[in-house]
């Protein structure tokens, strides 16, 4: 039975995907350093900003110590937020989809590998907010996707005030990509892509969507059956 939807936020809710690439090449452009369309997708996306920027210092592209990352995200946040406040805008379809949701008594909240300032600005804004019961973001967890902290950890935020726990296998979660997917399919729940950022080719999940709009709460009933 389905007791629980969790969300992904960048490329499901928001179509900010495009703009944490312009801000991520924003900062590197001081060091020598720029990433392209295509490799961003293949590669970096999945990524928190810590571990993206890591990242790029394991592979030797990044010629600066672990020391400076810390400000690298805070100088990359201020970027992302000022272009998702002048061009940041919703998905199709997701605020009908919430308010079908909402209706029908499903508990939401959002796990993100997103910074909860960037998510909160966002939804503040739409006036979505009251939606979502908790939000999990990076700077929460230890190990961001594929790994399933993420996702266990909003369960359990979900489960704090609940006399009857929901059960992975009742919730399911709406990603983009393909780190998100595995990392909800090893905390034991129910996966829907939509292809937002990625063709229906590229992921691999029980489900997958053009957009929300094309997502039925009977779809989501049916995978938790």
């Amino acid at each position: 039975m389905l007791k629980a939807v969790i969300f992904d936020f960048d490329g499901v809710i928001t179509d900010s995907e495009i703009l944490h690439f312009r801000a991520f090449n924003e900062v590197l452009k001081q060091y020598g350093v720029q990433l392209t369309t295509q490799e961003y997708y293949k590669t970096y996306l999945g990524f928190s900003d810590v571990d993206c920027f890591k990242r790029l210092i394991d592979e030797g592209r990044l010629a600066i110590g672990q020391n400076p990352i810390g400000a690298l995200v805070k100088r990359k946040t201020a970027v992302f937020e000022n272009l998702a406040k002048n061009e940041g805008k919703l998905i199709e379809g997701v605020r009908d989809f919430l308010a079908m949701l909402s209706a029908n008594c499903i508990p939401m909240c959002i796990c993100s590998g997103a910074l909860l300032p960037e998510i909160e600005i966002t939804l503040g804004d739409a006036g979505l907010r009251r939606y979502f019961e908790t939000i999990v973001s990076a700077e929460q967890v230890k190990k961001g996707k594929p790994h399933p902290e993420g996702f266990l950890l909003a369960l359990e935020k979900l489960n704090a005030n609940r006399s009857k726990p929901i059960e992975p296998q009742q919730c399911v979660v709406i990603e983009d990509s393909n780190w998100g997917l595995q990392a909800a399919k090893t905390a034991g729940m129910h996966t829907v892509a939509v292809t937002n950022s990625y063709d229906a080719a590229q992921l691999a999940a029980e489900k997958i969507v053009g957009n929300l709009a094309h997502l039925s709460l009977e779809d989501l009933q049916q995978l938790c059956a």
